[in-house]
């Protein structure tokens, strides 16, 4: 997850009262169109989205700013930006195009610029990588965020991940930029961030060899904190993150996938990331004891485990939020491609998280991810029992969770269930995400998010709601809103958007892997 800078960051009523009514989501079949009252509804959100992703850009550079303030004034952006902000603003202006809010030279001229300015921006030359924070104005690497706060530049693997995904789709969607595009885009190679003495744990008894995974990212000089000097590729050290990205389901796989289509990493790394922890007391800092069977696949042992939550099993993200388990599907059509193992889980994955905001938690609204604090700030929010990580996200300010018994491990006897949950934080492009999977449940959450509270603006749905006391956090954020321009530009446009980015290599060398899996995931 991308490491935020240390400053504060009319709907019907039919809608509405749909979400008092959860059923088990069902996905929307491939280039299925909303119904015309929906579309309605999308088109308007669609429309106000885009214009608050056009308001963070600078003209000059075509970069976009991090965020802006609720009134979309140019004063109000932020003076830094990252590789996942610039991917995103190109992805989304794809999708302008697509849905016909501009036109076609208007979508080429905007991408231009953007990537005339990506051409010239400093990055990690050996590999091709950019660095986490830029001017937006200018396209300078930063060295002190706006109002101070040094940066110790570091170069993000999934940040550069959703870069190269905005760069991929560009290429392919604007003939005209396909040769610039491509440039950038070819240099960047995710093998630096390959670890493949990295690992899944073995099954015991077993001599696979283990799938490897990436880490987090690198910085060029020693930083303060913990790192590790290597270089896998055999040039000049870089300093490592101390951590990878061992979790399966979290965003970080889009570059994952990205290294295997373009052969910089190799297939069995699909398998060499954890769907969870293997059921011994070794991992009794994990959320709680899953259940599961080992499977072999391209040579390396896996185990297919999942998490209870609420009679379901399900394979978890890290934290427990939307935006792990359910940015990558915008690009790539997971559930289709692994019919037996993403197909199952995705949709269970949103019914969890509205039975967490409806019943649970009983917040009466849902969608918990990473979103700006109505508090101040940047946070992340989740539903703790959906993820690996023994604290996880929580679902609100409080931060209410619920050590959960590791059975068979005496140092995790547990603690009792939350009887009460505080003020639940929404954020609502956690409903866009979930659009294709419960569309109706999604269509109604965001009506009555807009109809009870002051959480709709200029540019769109405002980034977070605390739903008991009220507090709106009154910004725009460009990854946020990337995302849900990227889920309304999929809706209304035939999923264009995932058709540019996953044809040819993704397709040829991803696709089967996904094809081969089974999960044990099932719902009760």
């Amino acid at each position: 997850m991308k490491i935020r800078p240390p400053v504060a960051l009319a709907a019907t009523a039919a809608l509405a009262a749909a979400a008092l009514a959860i059923q088990p989501p069902t996905p929307a079949a491939a280039g299925d169109r909303p119904s015309s009252g929906s579309r309605a509804v999308l088109e308007e959100y669609m429309a106000d989205s885009w214009r608050s992703m056009a308001a963070m850009t600078d003209e000059s550079t075509g970069l976009p700013a991090d965020n802006i303030g609720g009134d979309l004034a140019a004063s109000s952006r932020s003076g830094y930006t990252s590789p996942t902000n610039i991917g995103a603003y190109l992805w989304s202006t794809v999708a302008a195009r697509d849905t016909g809010l501009i036109s076609r030279r208007e979508a080429r001229e905007r991408a231009r610029t953007t990537i005339a300015t990506v051409a010239g921006m400093e990055k990690h030359e050996p590999s091709g990588m950019f660095y986490n924070w830029y001017d937006p104005a200018t396209g300078d690497k930063l060295d002190v965020f706006p109002g101070g706060g040094a940066i110790e530049q570091f170069a993000s693997s999934v940040d550069n991940g959703w870069l190269a995904t905005g760069l991929l789709l560009t290429e392919r969607a604007i003939p005209a930029l396909k040769h610039q595009a491509r440039a950038i885009r070819s240099q960047m190679d995710f093998g630096y961030y390959y670890n493949p003495a990295e690992g899944v744990r073995k099954e015991p008894g077993s001599d696979a060899p283990v799938g490897g995974q990436i880490r987090g990212g690198f910085w060029v000089d020693p930083p303060s904190g913990c790192s590790v000097a290597d270089n896998y590729r055999g040039d000049e050290d870089v300093y490592y993150t101390c951590h990878h990205y061992g979790s399966f389901n979290t965003e970080p796989r889009i570059a994952s996938y990205l290294g295997i289509a373009a052969g910089q990493i190799p297939a069995k790394h699909y398998f060499g990331t954890l769907r969870t922890f293997p059921p011994t007391c070794d991992w009794s800092w994990t959320e709680t004891k899953p259940t599961g069977e080992w499977h072999t696949y391209e040579g390396v042992d896996v185990f297919e485990g999942t998490l209870p939550y609420r009679g379901h099993r399900l394979v978890p993200t890290w934290g427990g939020s939307m935006f792990e388990a359910l940015m990558v599907p915008l690009f790539v059509p997971e559930e289709t491609w692994g019919a037996r193992s993403w197909g199952v889980n995705h949709p269970l994955y949103v019914q969890a998280q509205i039975e967490h905001g409806m019943d649970e938690a009983g917040y009466g609204y849902w969608g918990f991810s990473p979103s700006n604090d109505p508090a101040g700030g940047y946070r992340e929010y989740g539903v703790d029992q959906l993820g690996i990580d023994g604290p996880g996200y929580t679902s609100d300010q409080e931060r209410t969770s619920w050590e959960q018994a590791y059975e068979g491990c005496p140092d995790r006897a547990g603690t009792p269930a939350p009887t009460a949950y505080g003020d639940g934080v929404v954020t609502p492009h956690a409903s866009f995400l979930a659009l294709r999977y419960a569309p109706d449940q999604a269509l109604a959450n965001l009506a009555k998010l807009r109809e009870n509270f002051d959480a709709y603006g200029p540019g769109g749905f405002y980034d977070a709601v605390a739903v008991r006391s009220g507090t709106v956090s009154k910004k725009y954020l460009a990854l946020d809103q990337g995302m849900v321009v990227a889920a309304l530009g999929n809706a209304l446009a035939g999923d264009s958007l995932r058709t540019y980015v996953s044809r040819g290599a993704l397709s040829d060398k991803v696709r089967p892997l996904m094809e081969e899996e089974v999960f044990t995931t099932q719902a009760r």
